[in-house]
């Protein structure tokens, strides 16, 4: 191991220094001294101390000029956030989890993350009771011992998602224990399960992760609504399965969000399908990245909680009656059902009511007909916006994503561009022309409304309004005399 070198952020080095003063001993373990030595970005850092988590965690606050908390008084650990050049830096400080520091290295997951260095020690020598060096360089997951998995379930998601993430062989005991394990992964809290299905979200090429979780039998425990989905039959211009096709719209949108990414590379754009994404979105794409980076709480992505409604967009095919159209089988209703079995599923996990409500409407809205339509009217898209709001660019995503996901490389061409023109129409509608289509400025409000036509409140107000935004968006209503005017035919129309 004298041949190792592990690489320190400036920041790391420099709490090194400011805490030479400590009396108790502590130690960075677990992940970050795995990715400091696989020269991997180090975004958090577990702090383990004989002496008191919270403590230690309010002095490395104060020498840092940090942001603390207690993240678990009963388990005595504290969290300091400290902002730095490369940005924002986690550290989770707590006392052993047994007698000494190889007891708490014991009682951790696996062995890559079962190592310890010296904080004001030597910070290249690495303290490794169990073998996670030689596990590290082999690039193999293993299990710190036999009641691994056992001790917590949740490990089961963890070991798929690290494995995937770092390119790690799972070794044939884990893997045992994982299967075994995998139905006991809902004795684990909502939230730990939540979590971990976002991070594997998050992970490049979230579609391996999902394939991992779901051969050891994991995302059927965490996501039991996908189980129907396996073997449904689809037809024609569907080319798989439920199931597979359910994947390939994750992958096809992981794909199209990294056309929008600021960091994508040529091959993003290699395929005529991204490529072509690439041109028509290109004046949108600062806009886009904007929306796309949203935070949820809890600092979950926005970029993650659309590939999970991706995931969840067609789980209502296993719940509805299949009915036949001519030659093909079709699922009529699904994507409420799926609406409605997504809405569920959130709440269960403790999502916020924020982000059931986002997914909601993706899924209920994934086959938005305005994609696809041969004469997308400024009043179709006043619609769009106004029944999707924000969640209108999500939803182009999506249905795009799904088409993409439904036919492979069987993809109609011209099909394709109708579909891009029409919600590059869009998008400009949303990001360029608002005030034109989607939110026209008020002539009139439902006050005025109901004296200058002598009516009571009701829904009809509404529609009388609605009315009038329409007629702004097609250039029929320009002033308050247009919007009376309109509103009186209608009203006389209806009798």
């Amino acid at each position: 191991m004298s041949d190792l070198i592990l690489v320190w952020s400036e920041t790391v080095l420099d709490l090194a220094e400011l805490l030479s003063d400590l009396r108790e001993p502590a130690y960075i373990v677990g992940g970050a001294v795995r990715d400091a030595v696989l020269r991997r970005p180090i975004k958090d850092v577990d702090i383990a101390t004989a002496g008191s988590g919270i403590a230690l965690a309010k002095k490395i606050a104060n020498r840092l000029k940090g942001d603390f908390y207690a993240l678990d008084t009963g388990r005595d650990v504290g969290r300091v956030l400290v902002d730095t050049p490369e940005g924002r830096l986690i550290f989770d400080v707590a006392g052993f989890r047994g007698a000494d520091l190889e007891a708490d290295l014991r009682d951790r997951d696996f062995t890559i993350n079962a190592l310890a260095v010296h904080l004001t020690g030597d910070l290249q020598k690495v303290i490794d009771p169990i073998g996670g060096i030689p596990d590290l360089l082999n690039r193999v997951l293993r299990r710190c011992g036999p009641t691994s998995v056992w001790d917590d379930p949740i490990r089961v998601l963890r070991a798929v998602r690290q494995s995937v993430q770092l390119g790690f062989r799972i070794e044939p005991e884990t893997i045992t224990d994982l299967r075994s394990n995998a139905p006991r992964l809902m004795e684990t809290s909502p939230e730990r399960v939540r979590d971990e299905l976002m991070r594997m979200l998050t992970l490049p090429k979230p579609v391996s992760a999902l394939r991992v979780a779901d051969a050891v039998g994991a995302l059927g425990v965490a996501l039991p609504e996908l189980i129907p989905l396996h073997n449904l039959k689809q037809s024609p211009p569907h080319v798989a399965d439920a199931w597979n096709h359910t994947l390939a719209v994750v992958d096809n949108l992981y794909e199209m969000l990294g056309t929008m990414s600021p960091t994508r590379g040529d091959e993003a754009t290699s395929q005529f399908s991204m490529g072509m994404i690439a041109v028509a979105f290109g004046r949108f794409r600062a806009r886009l990245e904007e929306h796309f980076a949203k935070v949820w709480p809890d600092e979950r992505s926005h970029r993650a909680l659309l590939l999970l409604a991706a995931l969840l967009h067609d789980v209502g095919k296993g719940a509805v009656m299949p009915a036949s159209q001519g030659a093909r089988t079709v699922y009529p209703q699904h994507e409420q059902a799926s609406a409605t079995i997504a809405e569920t599923k959130l709440s269960d996990l403790h999502f916020s009511s924020a982000e059931r409500d986002r997914v909601t409407l993706v899924v209920r809205n994934h086959s938005s007909a305005e994609v696809w339509t041969p004469q997308l009217t400024p009043v179709l898209m006043h619609r769009y916006w106004r029944r999707l709001g924000p969640a209108g660019v999500d939803v182009i995503f999506v249905t795009l994503a799904d088409y993409l996901g439904k036919v492979g490389p069987k993809i109609d061409q011209d099909r394709w561009l109708q579909a891009l023109e029409n919600t590059k129409l869009l998008l400009s509608a949303y990001f360029e022309e608002y005030e034109r289509y989607v939110e026209p400025p008020t002539l009139i409000n439902g006050s005025e409304l109901m004296k200058q036509l002598n009516l009571k409140p009701s829904s009809l107000v509404g529609d009388l309004l609605q009315i009038i935004r329409e007629g702004q968006v097609t250039g029929d209503v320009k002033s308050v005399e247009d919007a009376l005017r309109v509103a009186r035919a209608r009203l006389n129309h209806n009798g």
